[in-house]
């Protein structure tokens, strides 16, 4: 049976390519972006299949609405795709309040709004899944990403709560931890250069050349493979609460969490030290 979508960022990259993969085996999409003139080619290449939305995921009020169209438009929600998203770049000492709050504000608090928005729907008819597009920059952490590990690692444990909160009103969550994928060039995209810069302070010019001369080296995935993908994973009747879409950083984040483990383990006579030895009587 088709499914129905409600997919967040659609305008372009992995969420324009999910949208494409869904609609193209016959599901039907809500597709959200900023102006629904990015949507225009989906809507004449598939006409009622799309109901294109122009969509601020920071706006609340406007993620409800957009929500409740997409259910009386199609009758149902299927699977929610929390796409949108950006990296705000910068050293946490270079940036500004309003920068990390923006951060934010668009991928915690709009996926969060589209939950709830959501969930209501998929509680009420038993069934559905929530896809929340993280990153491997959830599960590690690089100089000059501070603001954007702090998003995703928020997202990472937002979901994996909202995975143990649903589960019994046959609601699947899945997390998806994507390394780079060439979505516009056609190359691994650097994230130093993406467009949100914090005003840089010459005290790092030395570590953003250094990571310069590596950034975007990873082997970049394939966009269309990742939306073939995601399909399988919709259609999965026991899907993973967590995985990685690429193979890129799959070794980094085995070293970090090995790394973490024995950290952990060398340090335990002061862990123990911490605890203290403090006894209480019965009374």
């Amino acid at each position: 049976m088709s499914k129905v979508w409600f997919v967040t960022g659609s305008s372009r990259g992995l969420g324009r390519n999910f949208v494409e993969a869904a609609l193209s085996r016959g599901d039907k999409v809500a597709a959200t972006a900023r102006t629904t003139e990015s949507l225009d080619e989906l809507v004449a290449a598939h006409g009622d299949a799309v109901l294109p939305l122009a969509m601020d995921v920071t706006d609340k009020a406007a993620v409800f609405e957009s929500v409740t169209r997409a259910v009386e438009h199609f009758g149902h929600l299927d699977v929610i795709v929390n796409n949108a998203g950006y990296a705000q770049i910068g050293a946490v000492e270079e940036l500004t309040e309003r920068q990390l709050r923006d951060q934010l504000e668009t991928n915690l608090f709009g996926a969060v709004w589209v939950v709830q928005a959501a969930l209501p729907y998929l509680r009420a008819q038993r069934s559905g899944r929530i896809i929340q597009l993280s990153s491997a920059a959830g599960l590690i952490a690089m100089p000059l990403g501070g603001a954007y590990h702090a998003s995703k690692w928020a997202l990472e444990g937002l979901n994996e709560a909202l995975a143990g909160e649903v589960a019994e009103f046959g609601v699947k969550v899945t997390i998806i931890e994507p390394g780079g994928f060439a979505t516009r060039s056609g190359k691994n995209p650097d994230p130093l250069n993406n467009g949100h810069m914090a005003e840089p302070d010459p005290a790092y010019d030395g570590l953003r050349r250094r990571l310069g001369a590596v950034a975007g080296k990873q082997p970049a995935g394939d966009p269309a493979a990742a939306a073939q993908a995601l399909l399988k994973l919709v259609d999965s009747d026991n899907p993973p609460v967590r995985i990685l879409f690429g193979q890129g950083f799959y070794p980094m984040i085995q070293q970090a969490y090995t790394d973490r483990l024995k950290t952990w383990a060398d340090w335990q006579d002061l862990s123990a030290e911490a605890h203290g030895n403090l006894v209480q009587e019965d009374r």
